[in-house]
C-alpha cells in the first residue's frame, strides 16, 4: 500500500494543479461552464485524502513498521489510543491531516447555500485559490514528507512516541489546531475571490459559519495545549511562551480581530478591505505558524526540526502575501466602504479592539523570530525571554478586559447606549480594584487585569439578567457567555501568573518545608516500572494551619528509547490555590530535588477557556447578519 498511497498523492497533485490551471482558463477566456469540474475534482480529492489516511491509520493500528513514519513515532508497548493518534504526532502525519480536513472544509463549503449565492466567476477564483493551497499540501506530501516511506529491512520494534506526547492532550490539542487552520481557508481564499470580482453577495455571511467553527477549534487547540505544557511539561505554567505556543496564538489574534471587524462591516458597511487584509493575513499566519514549528528556523522544546518543508513554505507563503496584498490594493467591493463611527461607540470600540490584538500579534511575532532577526548583525543569535512578552503583552491584555468592560454599553452611533450601566461597571472596576489592593494584590498591571475581569463578569451578569434579548440565541447569548468566558480567562491570568509562589528543595525523608502558607512533608520516593517506561514517584504530604489537605505524587521517568529523564507532574486541585509539584532528580538514598508552587485561581482560565469554546458553537447557531 505504501506505493498505491503515494501515487494516490501523486495523482492527486497534477490533478489539483490541472483543475486550478482550468479555473485560471476559464477566467481568462471569460467563461464559467466548468465550475463543476472543479467541485467534483474537490470531491475526488477527498475521497484520495481519505482513502489515504485510513491506509496511514491501519498501518499505525497495526503497528506495521515498514512504514518510516509508524517505525518512527510508535512502539510495539504504546498504548494502542497513542499509537493511532500518532497519525498527527509527526510532520508528515501532521500535515496529511491538515490537507485532508482543508479538502473536508473545501467539500462541505461546496454544498452550502452560501456557496451556491456566489456569482459564477467568484466560485471559480475561489477554486484557483483554493486548489492551489491544497496543490501545495499535495506538494510537501510527496516531496520532503511524506508519510507512506517504506523501510526495508523492517524493523522489529519502532522508536516510540516521545514521552512528552503522551498525555490525552495529545489526543486532542493537535488535531483541534489543524481543524482550526484548516477551516480558515475558505474564508481567506472566499475574501480573495470575492474582492477580486466585486462579488455582490455577502463573503462574511457566506463563510461565517467556517470562520465561527475555525475560530472555535483554533481556541479549544490553545486551550488544551496550555492544559497539555500545564500538565506534561513542568514549566509550572501554562504558558511559557515557547515558540510552538506563540505559532498559533498568532493567527488567534488576527482572527479574534476579523471576528470583530467583521460585525462593523456586516452592521454598518464598514472596513471593507481591512477584512480582506485581515482574513487573508490569518490564512496566511496559519502556514506560518507551521512554517515555525517545522523549519527549524527556531528552537523550541517540542518543535519538529526542518524537515525539508521550511523553505517551500516560506516561498509560499511569501508568494500569498505578495498575492493578497495586491488582491487587497486592487480589487473593489460592489458598494463602497462607508466611514466609521466615532470611537466612543460600539463600531470605534471594536476597532480599538482589533489594533490592541493586532499589537499584540505583531510583538509576539517579533518576540518570536528574534534569535532569527538578530542573526542580522550578530554571529549569534539572541533569544528573548518570557519577561519581554510580560512587559509588553500584559498591559495590552489589560487594555482588551477594559474595553470587554464598556462595550455592552455601547451604542453603535456615538456615545453609550444605556450610561447607567457603563457607570455601574466603572464603579465596580474601582471598587474591586481598591478590594484587592487592600487584600495585597498591588502590582499594577495585573490588578488592572482584575478588576476589569471582575467588571467585565459583572457587567455581562447584569446584561444577562436585565435584557430578555440578551438572554436568546437571536440576542447573542452565546457571544455574551464566550465574553464571560474571556473574563474568566483574564482573571485567571491576571492571578495565577503573577502571584504565583515557587520554591525548590533538596529534601530528605522526613523533612518538611514551606511554600507560602503551605507546610510540605516529604515522605520518600519509591522505585516503579511500567511497560515502556520506568521510574520514581515520590511521596509529598501537603498541609495548611496544621489540616492535611492531600497527598502530591510527582514522578520522574525513563522511557525506553529516550535516554533522558521525564517530569510527570502532581497537583492538588482547587479553583483557589492550586498546589502544582515536580520531582527533579533523586537518589539512592531516596533524597530528593522537588519544586512545588501555589498557583491561584489557575482552575478558572481552564473554565474560562472552555466556556468560550462551548460559547463559540452556541453563536454559530445564530442567524447570519445578526451579529450585535
Amino acid at each position: 500500500m505504501h506505493f498505491a498511497a503515494y501515487w494516490a498523492l501523486l495523482l492527486s497533485l497534477m490533478g489539483a494543479l490541472a483543475l486550478a490551471g482550468l479555473a485560471a482558463w476559464q477566467l481568462w477566456n471569460r467563461d464559467a461552464d466548468k465550475i463543476s469540474w472543479c467541485e467534483a475534482g474537490q470531491s475526488v480529492l477527498f475521497s484520495v485524502f481519505t482513502a489515504v489516511s485510513v491506509v496511514l491509520f491501519v498501518a499505525l493500528f497495526k503497528r506495521d513498521f515498514s512504514y518510516e513514519y509508524v517505525a518512527s513515532y510508535t512502539d510495539r508497548v504504546l498504548p494502542m489510543f497513542y499509537a493511532v493518534t500518532a497519525f498527527w504526532a509527526g510532520q508528515a502525519g501532521s500535515l496529511l491531516f491538515w490537507a485532508w480536513m482543508t479538502a473536508l472544509f473545501g467539500l462541505a463549503f461546496s454544498m452550502t447555500r452560501g456557496y451556491a449565492r456566489l456569482a459564477p466567476e467568484t466560485k471559480l477564483h475561489f477554486w484557483m485559490f483554493f486548489l492551489v493551497v491544497e496543490a501545495f499540501f499535495l506538494l510537501l506530501l510527496t516531496g520532503p514528507s511524506n508519510p507512506f516511506l517504506k523501510l526495508s529491512p523492517v524493523p522489529a520494534d519502532g522508536k516510540g512516541l516521545n514521552p512528552l506526547l503522551r498525555n490525552p492532550g495529545m489526543i486532542f490539542h493537535p488535531p483541534l489546531l489543524f481543524l482550526g487552520y484548516a477551516g480558515f481557508t475558505v474564508p481567506g481564499c472566499l475574501a480573495l475571490a470575492a474582492w477580486i470580482t466585486g462579488e455582490r453577495t455577502s463573503w462574511i455571511k457566506n463563510s461565517r459559519a467556517f470562520t465561527l467553527a475555525s475560530w472555535v477549534f483554533l481556541t479549544a487547540g490553545i486551550i488544551l495545549g496550555c492544559w497539555w505544557a500545564y500538565m506534561e511539561l513542568g514549566w509550572g505554567g501554562y504558558w511559557a511562551w515557547d515558540p510552538v505556543e506563540n505559532a498559533s496564538l498568532i493567527p488567534w489574534f488576527s482572527a479574534t480581530a476579523f471576528i470583530h471587524t467583521a460585525i462593523v462591516e456586516t452592521r454598518r458597511g464598514a472596513l471593507k478591505r481591512s477584512n480582506v487584509v485581515l482574513m487573508a493575513l490569518t490564512l496566511l499566519l496559519c502556514l506560518f505558524a507551521t512554517y515555525l514549528v517545522r523549519s527549524g528556523v527556531i528552537e523550541s522544546l517540542h518543535a519538529f526540526g526542518e524537515g525539508g518543508v521550511g523553505r517551500p513554505l516560506l516561498v509560499f507563503i511569501l508568494v500569498g502575501l505578495g498575492v493578497s496584498l495586491y488582491v487587497a490594493f486592487t480589487g473593489r467591493p460592489a458598494t463602497a466602504s462607508k466611514p466609521v463611527d466615532g470611537l466612543v461607540s460600539l463600531p470605534g470600540m471594536l476597532i480599538v479592539l482589533a489594533w490592541l490584538l493586532m499589537a499584540a500579534a505583531a510583538v509576539v511575532l517579533l518576540g518570536t523570530m528574534w534569535p532569527v532577526i538578530s542573526k542580522l548583525w550578530s554571529a549569534n543569535s539572541v533569544g528573548l525571554d518570557a519577561n519581554f512578552y510580560n512587559r509588553v503583552c500584559n498591559p495590552l491584555f489589560v487594555l482588551v478586559g477594559v474595553v470587554l468592560t464598556f462595550c455592552p454599553w455601547l451604542g453603535w452611533k456615538e456615545g453609550f447606549r444605556q450610561p447607567r450601566w457603563a457607570m455601574a461597571a466603572f464603579a465596580v472596576m474601582i471598587v474591586s480594584g481598591a478590594a484587592f489592593f487592600a487584600m495585597g494584590y498591588r502590582k499594577p498591571v495585573p490588578l488592572v487585569g482584575m478588576a476589569s475581569g471582575v467588571s467585565s463578569l459583572v457587567g455581562l451578569a447584569a446584561l444577562l439578567a436585565t435584557s430578555k434579548g440578551a438572554r436568546s440565541l437571536k440576542g447573542g447569548l452565546g457571544a455574551w457567555l464566550l465574553h464571560a468566558g474571556l473574563a474568566l480567562v483574564l482573571v485567571g491570568v491576571a492571578f495565577s501568573g503573577p502571584y504565583q509562589e515557587v520554591k525548590e528543595a533538596v529534601v530528605s525523608p522526613g523533612q518538611t518545608f514551606e511554600v507560602g502558607s503551605y507546610t510540605l512533608t516529604y515522605v520518600t520516593v519509591e522505585d516503579f516500572s511500567e511497560p515502556g517506561y520506568t521510574g520514581g514517584r515520590a511521596k509529598i504530604l501537603a498541609s495548611k494551619g496544621g489540616q492535611t489537605l492531600g497527598e502530591l505524587t510527582p514522578e520522574r521517568r525513563i522511557y525506553k528509547g529516550f535516554p533522558q529523564p521525564f517530569a510527570e507532574v502532581s497537583v492538588i486541585p482547587s479553583l483557589g490555590e492550586e498546589l502544582y509539584a515536580t520531582l527533579l532528580a533523586f537518589n539512592d538514598e531516596k533524597s530528593a530535588s522537588v519544586k512545588v508552587s501555589v498557583n491561584p485561581l489557575v482552575n478558572w482560565f481552564w473554565i474560562g477557556g472552555t466556556l468560550m469554546c462551548l460559547a463559540g458553537f452556541l453563536c454559530l447557531t445564530r442567524a447570519q447578519g445578526q451579529e450585535d
